[in-house]
């Protein structure tokens, strides 16, 4: 299809977007398919959000989600959601079922990639805080752009990993794909790194401060914070960490 004939779209108001697949990634995390006309894609970045808008104790709340789909595709786009217990969105759609709608508006800007914007590229997340990354990356790899990717990825578990297949996948596939994996409660065969992200794992699986890198960092935001300012202390410039 030629790309002058794509709709691209883009809301501020919000708009019903029909459930059409559920795919279960762990334990408390799915994948939820929504659809878009055969012609139509979003009109965003990758890294760049839509906001999800419910009814919840007849109160109007609204979070942002990011699309873990790959930007430009037709006919549907994915929302990958983390279920948290005091997280009344997340809960909310959690509960939706195929064929239900679920009102969204957007996509609004956020700290996404643009192509050319770094050659070395540093992805630092916790849990749920993969969903931002995981589009920007897929959009690198499936474009063979001429960057190289460091995933740092903390979880409680390994049943806690998010795309955990597909990460081993892509270190299978490309070799400028690296990921080193940090869990909290780590199994007794464990081999990756253990308890929190601190200074040494960040020099020891990023790359190096410079102009040609960037950092992508998303998580709680007491971690955010944390490992903004470790980064900062390391020698990363402030316009090369973003936060989706």
């Amino acid at each position: 299809m030629h790309a002058a004939s794509v709709t691209r779209l883009r809301s501020k108001q919000p708009v019903p977007y029909e459930l059409t697949a559920i795919h279960r990634d762990t334990h408390d995390t799915k994948t939820f398919r929504f659809s878009l006309p055969k012609d139509a894609t979003l009109d965003m970045l990758a890294g760049d959000h839509l906001y999800v808008h419910a009814t919840i104790g007849r109160k109007s709340v609204k979070r942002p989600y990011t699309p873990s789909s790959l930007p430009g595709v037709t006919g549907s786009f994915d929302l990958t959601v983390k279920r948290y217990e005091t997280g009344r969105v997340s809960r909310y759609l959690h509960e939706r079922q195929v064929g239900e709608t679920v009102l969204m508006s957007g996509p609004n800007s956020g700290g996404h990639w643009v192509d050319g914007m770094a050659k070395r590229v540093g992805f630092v997340a916790a849990g749920s805080g993969i969903t931002p990354m995981i589009a920007i990356m897929r959009w690198i790899l499936a474009r063979n752009l001429n960057v190289e990717l460091f995933l740092l990825y903390a979880n409680k578990t390994e049943g806690d990993i998010i795309f955990r297949a597909e990460w081993d996948a892509y270190q299978r596939a490309h070799a400028n794909f690296h990921c080193y994996h940090v869990l909290s409660q780590p199994p007794a065969n464990w081999s990756q790194g253990a308890g929190r992200i601190g200074e040494a794992m960040l020099r020891a699986h990023l790359p190096a401060p410079g102009a040609d890198t960037a950092i992508f960092l998303c998580g709680p935001s007491s971690m955010v914070d944390a490992i903004e300012t470790t980064l900062h202390s390391i020698g990363y410039a402030k316009q090369a960490i973003i936060l989706p």
